[in-house]
Formats: structure tokens, sequence, C-alpha cells
């Protein structure tokens, strides 16, 4: 279960879905600490990277950075790093790319860009992705094991009675507990402050004068704060699934809880048009039949071919899942349409994707452990069980599909035990910086509102914005030629399209 926050986007990356909150540990929140001397990172941003050739064509390094920016005593950590080298010969530097998540890795990511991006991007560009600190290749961080990521990920997300809430939070304060149990020494340093002040001595290291970044969702945060603590170091920078760093937890949740709403009438809305769809008449009739299975998942969970009948949590897993892109609606009808006629097999491949789960008990990557460790410290303590099922209440109240609305509030559960807080409350981003920074939202998307777009365009004062009226989490690469034709120009030559610009 790990509902509550800004997204991975799966349309033509890697299909890794995870929901995001925010992240780092109060003594080491790097704007409560004055930023360690130049001459003492000297060794770190003047540090030659060795490049070897590795998977998929690309080339990849190891990045030395400070554990603690803090404490440079603390010791080191090692970032992975991938390459796809510039093809053509005006060289401009490197553009730096981020999926998203937190939790998201990202160094097979480069060469997923570098399958969509114009030529002349490519040739102007080494695409370099990175696993941001405590995840995949980069010191990662182990919160739960395989055992305890499936117990939590199949635990019941809408608790009613007190007994089930007791359960839930027990499991939810497991795995702040798991994170210094299993990794003791990376879990306290594992924080978006850290990893934005990594992404500078990567731009050093990689021999740039300035960060080009492409970022998505949760990489958007990466960005914004960049762009705030150094503004002269950026030089072109795409933020595409803005998210709004001023929101605490709650406030990303609720403002997701309505996102997934909408995506969800509109899915239902589509498949009532269709004939292959599960349930025939209206879009309401559409919201009644998923939310019956629902209701009757809860007590009666659906046999499979698979390690387990497909329950609820499940279930509302593969929804959620399912919002990300219109592309995989039709998934998702073929998956109910099965549901219907008692099987819950694909629905569960669809939760499994969600996941990463490839056996029982095994996953493909750190993603679920990651995500919890660096979102709840970023964030203040989310609230306890009152507050939480007072915001399921009230998130649920009016909602399409209640039960989805009640999973986004109460999976915020984890954060309410964690180890080390966010002091004080998020506030906007400021930049003093002179360089274009592209802001992009979605009008319906689901996991990054297109509100946060407008406010992060709002915080950033040399920001253009640029609409894409669609469904979907992010827009780049997602099918709209004219979304892709403007992002591409900008990278190749620095003029961001005029501000308001909108793709329909």
């Amino acid at each position: 279960m790990t509902y509550g926050a800004y997204v991975i986007p799966p349309n033509w990356r890697r299909p890794i879905a995870q929901t995001v909150l925010l992240a780092t540990g109060a003594a080491l929140l790097a704007f409560a600490l004055p930023p360690a001397a130049a001459a003492e990172l000297s060794k770190y941003t003047q540090q030659r990277l060795s490049w070897t050739e590795c998977a998929g064509g690309r080339q990849c390094a190891k990045l030395t950075v400070p554990k603690d920016y803090g404490d440079l005593a603390a010791g080191d950590i090692q970032i992975a790093l991938a390459r796809v080298p510039h093809t053509g010969t005006n060289f401009k530097g490197s553009l730096v790319v981020n999926p998203g998540g937190p939790g998201g890795a990202g160094t097979d990511f480069a060469t997923s860009v570098a399958n969509i991006v114009a030529p002349q991007v490519r040739g102007q560009f080494d695409i370099v992705g990175f696993d941001p600190r405590g995840v995949a290749d980069s010191a990662p961080v182990t919160c739960m094991t395989g055992t305890q990521t499936t117990r939590w990920l199949l635990s019941d997300p809408t608790p009613d009675s007190r007994a089930e809430q007791n359960a839930l939070l027990k499991l939810a304060g497991a795995i702040s507990s798991g994170c210094l149990r299993y990794s003791p020494r990376i879990a306290p340093y594992v924080s978006t402050a850290n990893t934005m002040r990594d992404l500078d001595i990567m731009r050093a290291a990689l021999g740039d004068e300035k960060l080009n970044l492409l970022g998505f969702s949760y990489g958007t945060v990466l960005g914004a704060l960049y762009a705030q603590e150094f503004p002269t170091q950026v030089g072109l920078m795409v933020l595409d699934g803005a998210v709004d760093p001023s929101l605490d937890a709650m406030a990303i949740s609720k403002g997701q809880s309505a996102g997934f709403q909408g995506a969800l009438v509109r899915f239902a809305t589509d498949c009532a048009k269709r004939s292959n769809c599960p349930y025939t008449g209206t879009k309401q009739d559409v919201l009644t039949g998923i939310n019956n299975l629902l209701t009757t998942l809860e007590q009666r969970p659906l046999p499979t071919d698979g390690y387990e009948p497909l329950n609820q949590a499940q279930a509302v897993t593969a929804l959620f899942w399912s919002m990300y892109t219109p592309q995989f609606w039709s998934s998702l009808r073929s998956a109910l349409r099965q549901a219907e006629r008692g099987s819950g097999e694909y629905l569960q491949w669809l939760a499994d994707q969600a996941t990463d789960r490839i056996g029982k008990n095994r996953y493909g990557s750190n993603q679920n452990s990651a995500f919890y460790a660096i979102s709840c410290l970023d964030v203040p303590a989310t609230p306890g069980r009152t507050g939480l099922a007072a915001a399921a209440q009230s998130w649920s109240k009016n909602a399409a599909v209640p039960e989805m609305a009640r999973a986004i509030a109460w999976g915020n559960a984890p954060c309410t035990y964690w180890f080390d807080h966010l002091v004080g409350k998020p506030v906007p981003v400021t930049s003093k910086t002179t360089a274009p920074i592209l802001v992009v939202g979605t009008t319906y998307d689901p996991a990054t509102p297109y509100s946060w777009a407008l406010a992060l365009h709002e915080q950033l004062p040399t920001s253009s914005l640029l609409t894409y009226v669609g469904d979907g989490h992010t827009a780049y690469g997602a099918g709209s030629t004219c979304i892709d034709q403007l992002i591409d120009n900008f990278l190749i030559t620095g003029v961001a399209p005029t501000s308001g610009k909108i793709c329909k």
C-alpha cells in the first residue's frame, strides 16, 4: 500500500508507479544549515568520473558524495550514474534526467529519454540518469524485507474498525523502525535536500558550468529546490508534472485524492462508450460496478493463478496504477471484465506491475522501501489515528470511488511514526536565477494536479507555463506532438515557449 503523494510517470518510461510525499530530516535539512564551503567540497566537485561500457550501449560511473552535507566527517556514499553519449558535433554538455518517485531509479531512464527526445537534442547532449541516494545502486535503503513488503501491500487500505486501524498502524510504524534496523548507516541521510546537493556535485563532476535538468513529478521538486539553492548554476530546466513545494503531506494527498477521482470519472465516461466495457450503461453504472467490486473484495477475495487471491488492497492499487495514462485504460477494462467473470488474475497482475513485484515475496527493486524512507523524512509528522480517520471520512464523502479516497488518506500512516521529520512547515520556493525554466502541467493529471503547476510557475519568476489539455501523469513523450516539439525546441535553442502556451 503506497498511496499519498506525487508519482513516477509510467507512460513511455519503465512502468514503475509509486506515490510520493516529500523528504529530509531535521538535522539534515540543507536549508537549516550553512552550505559546506566550496573548499571543503572541492574533493567532490573536482573528482574525475571513470566511465565504463555497460548494458544497453550506455556508459556507467560512480559519483562520490558526502553522506551528510552538514558533517563531512560522516563519510561518503556513491551515486550510480549512466549516460547515453551525444551523437553530434555541437556538444552542449549533459542533460540530467529524473523519472520521479521518490524511490525511482534513473540509470535505465537515461536510455528511455534518449529514445524519445528529438535527434537534435540527442546530438547536443549526453543524456545522464542517476539513482538518487537510497535508491537501487546508490547506497540502497531497506526498510522492509520481502515478506514485510508483501504484508504491507496486502494490508487493508481502508480500515473501518478500531481493530483494523490498530493492525494498519502497527504495520506502518514498523516501516520506520525497519529503516533503522536494516539500514541505520544510510536511512537518516536519504533526504531530498541531500539529493539536491548531490545534483550540484554531479554537475561539477560532469564538467558542466550549469545544470541542465529534465525532471518529472518528484523530479520537479529536485529542480525547484536546486534553482532556489544554486540560482547561478541553473542552465535549461524542464519540470513536467509539477509539484507545489509549499504543500505538506496531507495537502499533497488531498490534492491527489481529488485528481484520481477525476481520472476515474473520465475513465468511466470513456468506458461506458465502448463495447468491451464490463459495465453497460452510463459512467455512473461503471463507477457503481467498480464500487461494488471493491466492497465485495473486502469480504471475498477473487481467485487467481498467482501467489494469493486478489484482495481489495491489490484492486485499489491496480485502479490507481491504471489512472497514470489512458494507455492503461484498455488493460483496466479487460481486468475488470475478467473480475466480473470471477477471476482476479489480471487485476493482480496490474497491482504487481505497480509495486515491482516479481515473486511471492520478491521485488525487482527497493522502491517500496525507498519511497517511505525519502518521503517521510521530508515532511512534518502526519496525523495519528484520529486525523487520518477524519481525512478519510472527509475526502471520501462525495468521491466517485470512496474506497480510493480513504486509501489515500490512510496511506500517510507511515509518516506519522517516522524517526525524524522536517522541522517547521514546507514553504514556497524562491529563486534569483535568470535562467529560463519550463513548467509543464496536464489539466487532468491525477498524481500532480494542474493547480500545482500553476503554483510552481508563480513561485519561479523566470518560468514559463506550458499546458497540456489531456489525461495522464506528465506530458512529454506521452503522445502530444505539440508538447514534444515545444520542449525539444526549448532544449535545442534555450528559448522557452511563450508562457501560457496550450497544447490540446
